[in-house]
């Protein structure tokens, strides 16, 4: 589990794709997270979880299947490319952001960044299928980061980029036309799922 506070703000170093595209091992560098990390831990990459296959000093490498490369951005990515990085939250640490699972839920384009005195207001397409797990001042997760919804309307949410944000995560750099990964709320769709199966027994 994770909170959506990334760490550090890594890099990756290859992304072999398996010749049928069914699979990939990603290597990725990161003092902080892969000082810390030994196989069979979970590191999360621009808020994908994926589990440390081997690591050295700066480094871990990770397999990834071939569900995390359709629903994620990782496939489109290329060496050098920064990455959000995240290691779980330990049971007696902080919770900095809200429960995040690195189980992505879609992929979604950048469609604007208007940018303030301080900050940064940047709008994000909104997949119709997630249409209903958003809602105004609630949590969602873009590219591994934390973040609360500013506004919305039917096809797209904003959120408001502070300071930090902007320099210690991609979310700085992202322009209009990338893709970043989302992740909404899981407690909505235990609610969701709950009220169906009370619904269904009335």
């Amino acid at each position: 589990m994770f909170t959506g506070i990334v760490e550090e703000l890594g890099e990756l170093v290859a992304l072999d794709v398996a010749p049928d595209g069914g699979s990939a091992r990603m290597t990725v560098r990161g003092p902080l997270v892969a000082g810390s990390s030994g196989p069979g831990d979970s590191v999360a990459v621009n808020g994908v979880c994926l589990t440390v296959a081997e690591h050295a000093p700066d480094t871990v490498t990770v397999d990834v299947m071939a569900e995390t490369l359709a629903r994620s951005t990782l496939a489109d990515l290329h060496p050098g490319d920064r990455v959000n990085l995240e290691r779980p939250v330990a049971a007696d640490g902080r919770f900095g952001g809200h429960l995040v699972q690195g189980h992505v839920d879609a992929t979604a384009s950048v469609l604007s960044r208007t940018p303030g005195q301080r900050w940064e207001l940047v709008r994000v397409s909104l997949p119709p299928m997630l249409a209903r797990y958003v809602v105004e001042k609630g949590s969602i997760t873009v590219d591994g980061v934390s973040l609360t919804v500013t506004a919305l309307d039917e096809e797209s949410f904003t959120v408001s980029l502070i300071p930090t944000t902007l320099d210690a995560t991609t979310l700085g750099r992202r322009r209009p036309g990338q893709h970043v990964n989302l992740e909404v709320d899981v407690l909505a769709k235990y609610v969701e799922r709950l009220l169906a199966h009370v619904g269904g027994a009335a």
